[in-house]
């Protein structure tokens, strides 16, 4: 899909591709075995919560190799540093996640309301390994998440950032949302503050 270089000597240049085009098991090996990435495979925002304690590890894994396997516009962006998959970023239709109108990160509203318009994409989750992390590996998805957004016809990319300049030492399974910082590098705008530290970010590719 693209190459793109960091400021990190220990990371280099990345290389982003569709995470449907790559094999499953490279997904695997960014999501790993423990932790919230390995818990929720990507589906919090795309199951009713009604059901969602209903659904256990290897179903919501399934679940995304599924949704790789029958989609060509999305779900998600993996990097690479050479051969080895180093983070992962969820980016699909905005409609796709059905849990996310009720969810407390667009609390107060966004300038497109309308959560089954197919013009407006989201950029939901991101999933760097411990041993890539502070090297830029999300910064260089979500430029490429902007790319990617694009071409497969999107008119607003969105994002639910943190703001970790309000808030001191927000602990790393808080961040997956990214950062506002790291938004507003790849262009995005803050555009509503649905608590002092969480900003609704957008970008609007078309008119």
């Amino acid at each position: 899909m693209q190459h793109a270089t960091t400021d990190d000597p220990r990371t280099g240049e990345l290389r982003v591709v569709p995470a449907q085009d790559a094999p499953f098991a490279d997904v695997e090996a960014v999501f790993g075995t423990k932790g919230d990435p390995a818990h929720c495979w990507c589906q919090w925002y795309k199951i009713p919560g009604s059901n969602w304690r209903s659904v256990g590890d290897e179903a919501l894994r399934g679940r995304l190799e599924a949704q790789l396997a029958t989609s060509d516009s999305g779900p998600g962006l993996l990097a690479y540093d050479g051969d080895r998959p180093v983070g992962w970023c969820a980016v699909e239709p905005r409609g796709n996640l059905v849990r996310l109108p009720h969810s407390r990160i667009v609390a107060g509203g966004t300038p497109d309301p309308d959560f089954g318009d197919p013009g407006v994409w989201a950029v939901s989750c991101f999933v760097v390994p411990r041993a890539f992390r502070r090297r830029g590996v999300g910064g260089v998805l979500a430029e490429a998440a902007v790319a990617y957004a694009r071409d497969h016809g999107a008119r607003v990319l969105e994002a639910y950032a943190v703001d970790p300049t309000v808030r001191e030492k927000i602990p790393a399974a808080e961040l997956f949302h990214g950062t506002v910082g790291m938004f507003e590098r790849a262009g995005f705008t803050e555009v509503a503050r649905p608590k002092p530290d969480r900003a609704i970010m957008q970008l609007r590719l078309r008119d």
